[in-house]
């Protein structure tokens, strides 16, 4: 499989997933509209699904660590090949913050706009739940993840990699991007079709916004290395 071609065709769908999206029926007005944002969403979970599956695949290959199809500023921020799941609740809170200040007026004034801005209180009561679940099981990945540095030092420098080493990442890899998956579907369920259309297209954009931004560094400083080469 050519990993490189794979990640730029799938940031490639993941802009018409964020274009159907954000041209969808908001706020729903039939149950026909309910239908299709329900659709779309369960759509880009699965376009997510696949991407992890790839770098599940990648870490089979002793290519993970040092993907030549992300950019640096992706690697810096990546967490086991990808985001952190407790990242999804810090940017579901900061959107809804965003849409609460932004209809404060309507609030005030007994409207519900039904979006992000509006969550219920059973709705964030089941949130926090659902953060402090994760936190736990990040932090246990995180620890197994540490174990398996300390194991891998051992066998650097050979000229092949233990198996069982490389197992093991993978095992770990395969736990990320379930937790991660699973920490996505389970916000899912606790929002209303037009919040979880909302809060995908706010993740959507960020991962998209993040990659352009880690191109246009890692341009910038090959340009200035090449120009220096012509000169010697």
């Amino acid at each position: 499989m050519d990993l490189n071609k794979f990640y730029e065709t799938w940031h490639e769908e993941l802009q018409h997933h964020i274009h159907h999206l954000t041209n969808s029926p908001r706020p729903p007005t039939t149950p026909d509209h309910h239908h299709q944002l329900t659709q779309l969403v369960n759509q880009l979970l699965l376009h997510f699904s696949q991407y992890y599956r790839v770098t599940s695949l990648a870490a089979t290959q002793n290519t993970l660590f040092y993907p030549r199809w992300s950019t640096t500023l992706e690697r810096s921020l990546h967490w086991l090949t990808g985001w952190r799941p407790t990242t999804l609740f810090h940017l579901l809170y900061t959107e809804s913050g965003i849409l609460f200040e932004s209809r404060l007026f309507d609030i005030i004034h007994g409207v519900q706009t039904a979006d992000l801005g509006d969550l219920t209180a059973p709705q964030l009561t089941r949130l926090s739940e659902l953060q402090c679940e994760t936190v736990k099981l990040e932090n246990a990945i995180s620890d197994e993840m540490s174990e398996w540095q300390d194991d891998a030092v051992g066998v650097m420098g050979r000229t092949s990699v233990d198996v069982d080493i490389i197992g093991q990442l993978v095992k770990i890899v395969d736990k990320a991007n379930d937790l991660r998956l699973r920490t996505l579907a389970k916000v899912v369920e606790v929002l209303t079709p037009q919040q979880a259309v909302e809060l995908m297209i706010a993740a959507a954009r960020l991962q998209l916004g993040i990659r352009r931004l880690g191109l246009k560094h890692d341009r910038e400083r090959i340009e200035p290395s090449n120009q220096n080469q012509k000169v010697c």
